[in-house]
Parts: structure tokens; C-alpha cells; sequence
């Protein structure tokens, strides 16, 4: 299968440092396919929306869509979910953790006829060290993922996901938070979609250079994992 169009959906919260470098990167990626960039601003406080305003100005093919409130990564990726036009979508951070030179490695299983929907492991290829709490705490999430949907994946919590737009479209997201991530993977594994899990590389930031998400986070993940085993 040819991918025709991917969307590359960028929530985006306070990252003033990195939204351009990180938008330049995405436009620099050779696809053998057209390419779209949305960009949500989940109602950035630090100047980031100036710099994406003055983007679209630069650039109309740039979609850009802004929150009034800050909502939540899962709230930014369902408002811009409404807008993909592409056959398939992935999810880029704002950050500079997940390079999109790995994009290549994502499209290839689908290419192949392999796949619908791959996720980029960052344990399965190279990677900048985290701390080991963090570490202990994604490998414990993806167990639990293993243990309740019946699946080995190694890296759940992953934010490199390419989906098929069709089904990321068909799924009812309620997630307005970084619990997406596991509800997202509960509810493709529980409609019968094996996910494909590719090697990307990965350079995790620490909390002093804007790194977000906390152990309170890994509680809510539990919990979402369990409550979208046994209910909608």
C-alpha cells in the first residue's frame, strides 16, 4: 500500500525553544508521498502562539488551530484529528525527543502491506539514557498493557504512533490529557488491530529543559488502561 497524504499532527503546549526547529524538521522530511502539518496550540502562555501566528502568515500550507484554554494533549489531538485530510496520520511532538527522519522507519511496515497502524519503540533502537524511574515506570505501563489486551508490545506510552486516518477517525476518544496514549492503544487492541512496532531513536529531554509529563501521569495511564479493558 502507497501512503498518498500524511498528516503530522503537533500539539503543542509552551514550547517556544522548539516549535520552529521542530516544524522546519517535519518540512525537511523526502516522502515519497504529500505531506500536511497541523499544529494545535493547547493555549500556550509563553509565546509560542506569536511564533506560530507569524508562521502561517510566512506560510498558508501550515494549518494551525488554537485553543482559548489549555485543554490537554489528548484535547489537542482530537481537535486536530477533525481536521487530517490524509489517508494516514502521525502524531509529532513538539519537542525536539522524536527526530522525523524516523518517519521512513513508521511508513515502511505500511508500504509492505505489513501494517495499519505502527508505533516507534524507543527501547528497540538508539536512545539518549532516561532515568531509570522513568524507564521502570514505561516498562511496568507496557506490561500492563501486555497482561490486560493480550499483546507484547515494548513501548506504549510511545509518542511516535502512525495510524491509519480511518481508524483513528472511528474511535471516540475521551481523553483530554496524556492518558490518550493508553487509551488510544486500549481501543485499537480491543477492535482486533495488531499494532507493528519499529525501532526510532530518542533523545528525552529532563524536567528543566520543559520535559512535562510526571508520575501522576503513570497513575492516570494505570487507570486508563484498566478502565478501557472492561468498559467503552
Amino acid at each position: 500500500m502507497k501512503i498518498k497524504k500524511l498528516s503530522v499532527l503537533i500539539p503543542v503546549y509552551n514550547e517556544r525553544a522548539t516549535i520552529e526547529e521542530i516544524i522546519r524538521r517535519v518540512r525537511l522530511v523526502n516522502l515519497d508521498n504529500e505531506k500536511e502539518i497541523i499544529v494545535i496550540d493547547d493555549s500556550s502562555t509563553d509565546g509560542t502562539r506569536d511564533i506560530l501566528e507569524k508562521m502561517v502568515k510566512e506560510d498558508a500550507s501550515l494549518i494551525v488551530l488554537f485553543h482559548e484554554k489549555n485543554r490537554g494533549k489528548g484535547a489537542a489531538i482530537k481537535t486536530g484529528i477533525v481536521q487530517i485530510t490524509g489517508d494516514y496520520t502521525v502524531i509529532q511532538d513538539a519537542d525536539l525527543e522524536y527526530d522525523p527522519e524516523d518517519y521512513h522507519k513508521l511508513i515502511a511496515p505500511v508500504q509492505k502491506d505489513k501494517a495499519v497502524v505502527v508505533y516507534g519503540s524507543r527501547f528497540t533502537g538508539e536512545h539518549r539514557n532516561m532515568f531509570f524511574w522513568h524507564l521502570l515506570g514505561n516498562r511496568f505501563l507496557s506490561l500492563m498493557t501486555n497482561i490486560l489486551y493480550n499483546t507484547t508490545i515494548s513501548d506504549m506510552e510511545t509518542c511516535y504512533k502512525l495510524f491509519q486516518s480511518d481508524i483513528i477517525k472511528s474511535i471516540n476518544i475521551k481523553s483530554n490529557r496524556f492518558d490518550f496514549e493508553p487509551e488510544i492503544t486500549a481501543k485499537i487492541l480491543k477492535d482486533g488491530v495488531r499494532i507493528y512496532e519499529v525501532p526510532v531513536s530518542y533523545a528525552g529531554r529532563e524536567f528543566s529543559e520543559g520535559k512535562k509529563i510526571t508520575w501522576k501521569d503513570g497513575f492516570a495511564a494505570c487507570w486508563a488502561l484498566i478502565r478501557y479493558r472492561f468498559c467503552d
